[in-house]
């Protein structure tokens, strides 16, 4: 018999968040500088399992990523069938600067995609101070709605499958197959109503145009990797945020789409190390 066991750790952590209690599944490998990691809309965690599983990067690195409240393997909070979830800006930070005191992470590495690459850059805006770097991955200031969002939940379609088709086109043409349709296969699994509770923030809530510039990368460096086949977060957006806040660094990843991490790990590992050896030495 063939066993081979991955390095990850996963444990529950009970937690108290803006007055309600809740119980929030955290994943991590390696040692060394924290790089706490936040997955996308409507999926969790596991989005990160390749950086999990790289010994270049748990040499150096505690990653640590975590499934958001009524996500993944982290149940909603008692009484959620009673409410319509619903993801607002300073809940979402609320949520991080907690999850950091809780797992006392002293100055981590950000590292958020889509809805985490957006409240990556509120973070930058309003607590550079308790960060070593934030990286935001398909990070825009904003995004344009192009689909009705009532769509994603509704009682004559399956809720798993709608969200897998909407985000299927955003996985850029190089994904290998099995990355592809794990990455769709998360969206699958999705709670009711979820990823739109998520697009919330994503489309409304969380628009940070108005206050970009201010953001001060004397005061926390800012890394913005984005595919180049992303049409929720365009490469032109990413170019236009990053040439509104001076000093950050950006590059668009060729052959990736809006799920680098996840769809295709090898390819943006190879984004990903030489930045981490930056902001290592």
């Amino acid at each position: 018999m063939n066993v081979h066991f991955e390095p990850i750790v996963g444990r529950y952590m009970h937690l108290d968040l803006l007055g309600r209690s809740h119980r929030i599944y955290v994943e991590e490998a390696g040692a060394g500088t924290p790089l706490l990691c936040l997955h996308t809309a409507g999926s969790d965690g596991r989005q990160y399992r390749a950086l999990m599983n790289d010994a270049r990067i748990t040499a150096r690195h505690r990653v640590i990523a975590f499934d958001m409240p009524w996500h993944g393997k982290s149940s909603p909070p008692a009484g959620w069938h009673e409410e319509e979830y619903q993801l607002g800006a300073a809940q979402y930070t609320t949520m991080i600067l907690s999850m950091m005191s809780a797992l006392e992470l002293d100055k981590p590495i950000v590292m958020g995609c889509s809805i985490g690459g957006r409240i990556a850059l509120h973070l930058a805006l309003e607590h550079p101070e308790r960060f070593r770097a934030i990286i935001g991955l398909q990070a825009g200031a904003h995004v344009d709605p192009y689909y009705d969002l009532n769509f994603l939940h509704r009682s004559d379609v399956h809720g798993g499958e709608i969200c897998a088709a909407i985000v299927s086109g955003l996985v850029g043409p190089d994904a290998p197959e099995k990355d592809r349709w794990e990455t769709l296969w998360h969206y699958m699994q999705g709670g009711p109503g979820v990823f739109k509770g998520d697009l919330y923030f994503y489309k409304i809530d969380g628009d940070i145009r108005s206050r970009i510039a201010e953001i001060d990368t004397r005061r926390c460096p800012l890394f913005l990797l984005s595919g180049e086949y992303d049409y929720s977060c365009t490469p032109e957006e990413t170019l236009a945020v990053a040439k509104s806040i001076p000093g950050s660094e950006v590059t668009i990843m060729q052959g990736l789409g809006h799920f680098p991490m996840s769809e295709n790990p090898e390819a943006f590992l190879n984004y990903l190390l030489p930045v981490l050896d930056r902001i290592g030495g």
